[in-house]
């Protein structure tokens, strides 16, 4: 390949096209930093793969080969020898909310109910009088060798008195019959509208609440989240090559507060990861919604390229046991062919929800699992975009478990993007049970995605899911999945470097950053990881095991493997 450059006043100004071949080099001043004998993949449309990189201040300088790239140094350039390592684009995560999941007793390494009721037990025994026992919800009941959630009785027989408050994902909490009564909630108590109070075939309350029948429990507020939880949740994601994340709402915070906490890292010199925001537009009152996201002070694209405000996340329906589906729900859940999942926000409030954010210049990404879910937003945002267009300002919808093909074409006809992650890979039983084996092999078809032409961002919904994006490639490579096998075979992406392009060009186009990140080419920040293996030739089960050797973002190396 052609050696790449810029002038030292186009990497500034970034006014000169990406790719221009300079005549001369003399005029370029010598880089800060050069890598010389990587294999280092540039992620550019041909997936192209060079030996060497220059970086200037914050930016890539120039790419090409070692002979090409050794020339511009100068006697204060640092040389990093590669050792033929394989490197990429900084890796990213479209939806990701919290690296763990948040205080309260750890289920994350439980593995049967047993241990789970254990943890459970030890957490009573420690508690204190009129103290309610949380869990986090960093945890899937698919880790556990039954593959079910516990039920009420069951909490019952490690803490017949104390309330128990179990909290799976973003959606679902379990409770015992103590925290049952605390909160009033009986047989005879009505599921709320967006939301349900499950029961057994008998009637009898199985503790489970979730999406707004949550609202009934009022648990104390968390411990703040301070400056060092921050710190923490960076140096996790540095340690696996993330370098970008975009945050739908915080698991332990507003995005509001998230977003004057990550500035003031920012003034300390101490960001080592860039931060999409979205404020949380969640709510049933257009009126209300409206005014909550007026009293953060905060407007669309507020920050800067470290940190900014990038849109408003609503949502319309539930998580895996509340996905809004056309199709009923597989038996027993779905009583009798009556249960197609929660619609979390009725059409019309929904409707005036978005048109009004739209009017207001507001970039809208929508959580919308089941299909019928994902033909609410389409409605919606078509009616929005009939009164001010939305093409190309990056309007999104979240998970897209299940979608037609007549849906698919109206994504690519609106310009939205898909947000999607690798839930399938966890809780693959979890979906087989909910909808029926044949509608679980369709969960997240990313292949049919890339072929129809959409625009698509990959991440994990941590703490729903590990936030592992070596887990999330080998699934897509593979749709191999943790505990239940090959689930639709016919969706893997078997050319690595379209789904590498996906994690790293499809992240920037979703928070419109395609201009300057995504790739390594002059011009671009100098975001990137230095992988533990060839990520496009090595065997596909090694994937999952893959680590960050190092982690550099605007230049600077973030992180080191030991």
């Amino acid at each position: 390949m052609a050696l790449r450059t810029f002038s030292r006043l186009a990497l500034l100004s970034g006014s000169i096209a990406l790719g221009l071949c300079l005549p001369t080099t003399a005029a370029l001043a010598a880089p800060d930093t050069i890598f010389l004998n990587g294999t280092v993949f540039t992620a550019d449309e041909s997936g192209s793969v060079v030996q060497a990189f220059a970086v200037e201040n914050d930016r890539f300088s120039a790419i090409g080969s070692n002979q090409e790239i050794s020339g511009l140094a100068d006697a204060s350039t640092n040389i990093v020898d590669l050792e033929g390592r394989f490197v990429a684009p900084g890796l990213t995560d479209g939806h990701f909310h919290n690296e763990g999941g948040g205080d309260g007793i750890d289920l994350s390494g439980v593995e049967t109910m047993q241990e789970l009721l254990a943890e459970i037990s030890e957490g009573v025994a420690q508690a204190g009088p009129d103290e309610i026992v949380i869990t986090n919800g960093d945890w899937h009941e698919m880790q556990l060798a039954e593959q079910r959630l516990p039920i009420a009785s069951e909490i019952d027989t490690v803490s017949p008195n104390t309330p128990v408050v179990i909290v799976r994902g973003g959606h679902s909490y379990i409770l015992n019959t103590a925290a049952l009564k605390r909160w009033n909630i009986n047989r005879d108590t009505a599921s709320p509208d967006g939301g349900q109070i499950t029961r057994d075939a008998d009637g009898n309350l199985t503790g489970e609440l979730f999406d707004t029948a949550k609202a009934l429990v009022e648990l104390p507020p968390s411990p703040a989240a301070s400056l060092d939880d921050l710190r923490n949740m960076q140096a996790v994601l540095n340690s696996y090559g993330i370098t970008s994340v975009r945050i739908p709402g915080g698991a332990s915070m507003s995005s509001d507060k998230a977003y004057r906490m990550l500035n003031e890292l920012q003034e300390m010199d101490e960001l080592s990861v860039r931060y999409s925001i979205l404020l949380r537009g969640f709510g049933r009152d257009p009126e209300a919604v409206i005014r909550a996201i007026n009293a953060t002070g905060l407007r669309q694209g507020d920050g800067n390229d470290w940190v900014r405000i990038d849109g408003i996340k609503l949502g319309v329906d539930g998580g895996f046991e509340g996905g809004l589906v056309t199709e009923a729900y597989a038996e027993p859940y779905g009583q009798d062919g009556t249960y197609y999942g929660v619609r979390t926000v009725p059409i019309e409030k929904y409707n005036e929800i978005v048109s009004g954010l739209n009017r207001a210049g507001w970039t809208i990404a929508t959580h919308a699992a089941g299909d019928a879910a994902v033909e609410q937003v389409l409605g919606a945002y078509e009616i929005a975009n009939a009164e001010v267009p939305i093409q190309g300002r990056h309007f999104a919808i979240e998970h897209a478990f299940l979608t037609s093909q007549e849906q698919r074409a109206r994504v690519r006809d609106l310009g939205l993007h898909l947000s999607v992650q690798d839930h399938l890979y966890v809780a693959a039983p979890a979906f087989r049970n909910y909808l029926g084996r044949e509608r679980a092999e369709d969960i997240t078809p990313l292949r049919s995605y890339l072929d129809d032409g959409l625009m698509v961002a990959l991440g994990t919904d941590s703490p729903v899911i590990p936030v592992n994006p070596y887990w999330e490639l080998y699934h897509y490579i593979t749709r191999d999945t943790r505990s239940d096998g090959v689930y639709g075979a016919d969706e893997k992406v078997a050319d690595r470097s379209r789904l590498l392009r996906t994690m790293t060009v499809g992240y920037a186009e979703l928070t419109g950053e395609e201009d300057r990140k995504g790739q390594i080419a002059p011009g671009m920040y100098a975001d990137f990881v230095v992988m533990s293996d060839n990520f496009l030739t090595v065997p596909a089960e090694k994937i999952k095991a893959f680590k960050a050797l190092a982690t550099y973002v605007a230049g600077d190396r973030v992180y080191s493997a030991d």
